[in-house]
């Protein structure tokens, strides 16, 4: 009987480790933000006063936070669709027979997700420098566009970000297509050339409908991160000019570490997770009905 009840329980404790880091990483971090959420804690009152809702009133009394929620919203349709698509394109070409020359397509299109998000941010500044970046001077070399005042410029300031956001990213979510296009079955393929079937054909009704798993987990990858966004918008612009590149998460920091209002930064952290849990939640119930797991 003993042999028997340590066999059940073994299992479990293998997972005690991720379960304790779980719950001093993430969990008491979240409950202990829903905590500070109810009092009033800042420079005027070090010491926390309790608030009840005040500080999620404070936080929709506030022109700001819309402004800085349509600009997560902006980033976050804009850098996914683009990141996707083109991490599909080229995880189907370097599924084709290339030889040893895609290892080095994998290699190059891959190099970016392995470079720090800070250190890309930083070159990024360089690269939308409106003096001497590259940006500007080939786009006015090849297209005659005149000179872009990228990250000062308020209409230019979020999408250099989002531009930079998918150069980073579309390396990483290539691979997991590629991951996916490779557990799609050879045999498939091979009965539709004998159907006479093209390639736009065998994309449409193969490969695309065997892809949903990985798209609907590339969807919420993509989602959780670029809602998630903080290093680029720091090292590049800082949320400016007038707020027109900040996004949700940096807008917590300034008012958790430059403005030192703890209680209004945690309802804000509280309305934030609970809004990408409540996203995210309805998205796998509305996409996972159109989703084949097998073939």
């Amino acid at each position: 009987m003993r042999s028997v009840a340590i066999r059940k329980i073994r299992p479990y404790l293998y997972l005690v480790p991720s379960l304790v880091f779980l719950a001093i990483f993430t969990y008491f971090p979240i409950l202990y933000s829903l905590y500070l959420s109810f009092f009033k804690q800042n420079i005027l009152h070090p010491q926390p006063v309790f608030a009840g809702l005040a500080n999620y009133v404070d936080v929709f009394d506030e022109k700001l936070f819309f402004t800085v929620v349509k600009n997560t919203f902006f980033y976050a349709v804009t850098s996914i669709p683009v990141t996707m698509g083109l991490a599909l394109v080229l995880a189907i070409f370097l599924n084709e027979k290339l030889g040893w020359v895609r290892n080095i397509y994998r290699v190059v299109a891959f190099y970016p997700t392995m470079i720090p998000m800070a250190a890309a941010g930083m070159l990024a500044v360089w690269l939308f420098n409106p003096g001497i970046g590259l940006v500007n001077f080939y786009l006015k070399k090849f297209f005659g566009v005149s000179t872009i005042e990228w990250l000062y410029d308020m209409k230019w300031a979020l999408p250099a970000i989002v531009i930079t956001s998918i150069w980073k990213n579309f390396g990483y979510f290539m691979l997991i297509y590629l991951a996916g296009l490779q557990n799609i079955s050879g045999e498939l393929y091979e009965s539709a050339d004998l159907e006479g079937c093209g390639f736009l054909q065998r994309l449409r009704y193969i490969t695309l409908p065997l892809l949903r798993p990985t798209t609907m987990f590339v969807i919420i990858v993509g989602l959780i991160s670029s809602f998630q966004v903080f290093d680029l918008v720091y090292t590049m612009t800082q949320g400016g000019p007038a707020d027109s590149s900040n996004v949700i998460v940096y807008y917590i920091y300034q008012y958790a570490f430059r403005f030192w209002n703890i209680g209004h930064a945690s309802a804000l952290t509280v309305l934030f997770v609970s809004a990408l849990l409540i996203f995210i939640v309805f998205l796998v119930r509305t996409v996972e009905r159109r989703v084949h797991y097998e073939v």
